[in-house]
């Protein structure tokens, strides 16, 4: 079977979710990655690129120079229609290493048509950073916070805003982080009401949970 064939593009997702397709581009191959660019331009529809290489950034470049890359996030954007309006999302790191993770999440939420604010390195091991941006936080219709280590932050930023808290475990660690099993089994076992928590390293779970939780409250 050609390659190009095994590839069905979700091309109706924007108008049954308010969101268009994300595709996951490790492991697909660069005929694939093809087929699903063309399609995409053909339809004028919007569609997001995960995990995008640099390499592959160039091949979809090549077939739609509008495309838009953020190296950090490695998410890769076509935007062929404005997304229906949502709410403010505040995006949270504990520190700066779990800022690509946050950046895909960020990328993702704004790609949905939520307005974006961000707050790095705001962890517990120095609350007092996250309190000093707490005023603003609260303002948020929904929070993501990244966290690897413990990943205490998210239910400490639960207990202190009125919005739904979406906790993004990050694999930041060393040795019993386990690749972010620990911040996750924490995240899980919060007693923090409105937390709920993606998979580990799940940017793009992350930023659309928050994106179609803003559309189902009319914000």
């Amino acid at each position: 079977m050609n390659e190009t064939q095994e590839v069905r593009f979700d091309f109706d997702r924007e108008r049954r979710k308010g969101i268009g397709e994300v595709v996951y581009c490790p492991g697909k191959s660069d005929g694939q990655i093809e087929s699903i660019t063309r399609g995409v331009c053909e339809r004028g529809v919007n569609a997001a690129f995960s995990r995008m290489s640099a390499e592959q950034e160039k091949l979809v470049s090549a077939i739609e120079p509008a495309l838009t890359y953020d190296p950090v996030s490695r998410l890769g954007i076509i935007r062929k229609v404005e997304p229906q309006a949502r709410g403010l999302v505040a995006v949270l790191t504990a520190g700066s290493s779990d800022i690509p993770v946050a950046e895909e999440a960020a990328g993702i939420a704004e790609f949905s048509g939520c307005t974006v604010k961000k707050y790095y390195d705001v962890g517990v091991a120095g609350l007092h950073r996250l309190l000093g941006v707490l005023p603003e936080v609260r303002e948020a219709d929904a929070v993501i916070v990244a966290a690897g280590m413990d990943g205490a932050l998210p239910s400490v930023v639960t207990g202190l805003v009125p919005s739904l808290v979406i906790g993004l475990p990050t694999s930041v660690g060393y040795g019993i982080a386990q690749g972010g099993v620990t911040a996750l089994h924490t995240m899980l076992s919060s007693c923090s009401p409105g937390l709920v928590v993606v998979n580990i390293d799940n940017g793009v779970g992350a930023g659309l949970a928050a994106a179609v939780a803003l559309l189902k409250t009319g914000r």
